[in-house]
């Protein structure tokens, strides 16, 4: 293979910047909005975090409204791919159940700031943004009543909905305080409290 050949085209260099500096403008987002609230950042604001200037950020995106679109509706797309992911290549159940457990773990300890955005800031979003991200929140909870219902067919879809929000309840507020204790320690913590509230007995 020649020089010229390994080098990559100049518009495949192009797109992967443009992805690299759009992924730091989301990131930047994430942890502005989540410290400040969405109200409280502006599209400036979001450029001068990754040096971006003023105009060059509307290249990415169109508005602030856009950005925050982007990582709601963004994450719970990517919540909902997994977690069909992991049902469908588990080897039954209670398989599902841990794999489920496990990935909602992680994405709770790497996307403390996305929780805290859509905590505070789903109302913010638009309409029919929030009617989208209500919708994928919706399909991903039924992943997790399916599998609790495999487990126990006579659990009521109802209280296999309570077990599953009680479960995304712990798991995505107890990182903001585990400051001092190592991360595999706290997925292994979360992992282990999780399955427990979910495996409980009372109907």
């Amino acid at each position: 293979m020649t020089e010229e050949e390994r080098l990559p085209e100049p518009g495949t260099l192009r797109d992967q910047r443009k992805a690299d500096r759009r992924k730091a403008l989301l990131d930047a987002a994430a942890r502005l909005f989540a410290d400040r609230g969405y109200g409280g950042v502006s599209m400036r604001d979001l450029g001068a975090a990754v040096d971006v200037s003023g105009p060059a950020i509307y290249r990415h995106f169109a508005s602030k409204q856009d950005v925050l679109v982007e990582l709601l509706v963004g994450i719970s797309e990517r919540l909902l791919a997994n977690g069909q992911r992991q049902a469908e290549e588990s080897t039954g159940p209670a398989d599902a159940l841990r794999r489920l457990v496990d990935a909602h773990v992680a994405f709770a300890v790497s996307d403390i700031d996305l929780i805290r955005v859509q905590d505070r800031d789903l109302a913010s979003l638009n309409p029919d943004a929030q009617h989208q991200v209500r919708r994928l929140q919706r399909q991903y909870v039924e992943i997790w009543v399916a599998v609790l219902r495999q487990l126990d067919p006579e659990l009521p879809n109802s209280q296999a909905r309570v077990r599953a929000h009680a479960a995304f309840g712990l798991i995505n507020s107890t990182p903001h305080g585990f400051s001092g204790v190592a991360e595999p320690q706290v997925r292994e913590i979360l992992a282990r409290m999780a399955l427990q509230s979910l495996a409980g007995d009372s109907r």
